[in-house]
């Protein structure tokens, strides 16, 4: 999805020890649904690879509309589309042209240079529609920023699960609970999709350098404080993080390696020099 006019995220720091920061994404209304960004932020640009997180809806389209975001250009950066509920074509330069639904994971490599656009399906205009999920970029490497573009559709059915009392969870990119996504990156990543009923536990262990915790619903509580939805949590590194779900609850955990640097951001376009 390209750059969209947002104000800046705010925070605060008055959080119980395991948690750095919660970042408060800042709200904009882009026709039919309303999108809210936590990354960047001016005092935390990017959390592992992470530097662009927007929650998209969830929103709703009459008949005969959708979501229209023409052809345009990135560099320097992967663009990742994960839904919750609804679908968005994806067409790019390279020649793809896919659907993506619930539970499906694009990551669309730029490099050197792709141009794509994401829209909702004439078929699926036919009739009212929701649109609820999350786009984010990572950043590339520094070794990788000038690469030929790339684009990998992986569904549902082809991410792993793990399953504990209560908590289920999907491997979006990365490792966890000792279950490995198929979907290859280029730096280490970790992005997981975690639905919690009332009352469960989730152990989030220390082995990622940088974490931060965005639920998209639900009420969660860390070390006796509770947090509400739809803010990014931001971890300390090096700490096991326990969280409880005080509502039915879904939790995307996302992070990674410090990256090789800092990054600079130019409308759709990442690169590490200026």
């Amino acid at each position: 999805m390209s750059w969209l006019p947002s104000s800046d995220p705010s925070c605060t720091t008055d959080c119980p020890e395991a948690v750095e920061m919660v970042i408060i994404p800042r709200v904009s209304d882009i026709g039919g649904f309303e999108v809210r960004r936590a990354l960047p932020f001016r005092s935390r640009r990017m959390v592992g690879p992470f530097i662009f997180w927007d929650q998209m809806g969830p929103g709703e389209f009459l008949s005969g509309r959708g979501l229209d975001v023409r052809p345009h250009p990135h560099i320097g950066l992967s663009t990742i589309t994960y839904l919750v509920e609804g679908s968005i074509d994806h067409k790019d330069s390279l020649g793809t042209d896919k659907r993506i639904l619930p539970g499906d994971v694009n990551l669309m490599t730029a490099g050197r240079g792709i141009t794509h656009s994401e829209r909702t399906g004439e078929d699926v205009r036919l009739n009212p529609s929701r649109i609820f999920g999350i786009q984010s970029w990572v950043a590339q490497p520094k070794a990788h920023e000038d690469d030929q573009p790339a684009f990998v559709h992986a569904a549902k059915a082809d991410l792993p699960t793990f399953e504990d009392q209560g908590v289920t969870g999907r491997i979006v990119l990365g490792e966890f609970q000792g279950v490995a996504s198929p979907v290859e990156t280029q730096w280490p990543t970790l992005y997981v999709d975690v639905a919690l009923e009332a009352g469960s536990r989730l152990t989030i262990p220390a082995t990622t350098e940088e974490r931060a915790l965005y639920a998209t619903t639900g009420e969660i509580e860390i070390a006796d404080t509770r947090y509400e939805p739809q803010q990014m949590l931001v971890l300390k590194p090096g700490q096991t993080v326990c969280v409880q779900a005080r509502t039915p609850t879904r939790l995307m955990i996302l992070g990674g390696a410090t990256m090789d640097g800092p990054r600079y951001i130019l409308w759709n376009f990442v690169s590490s020099s200026n």
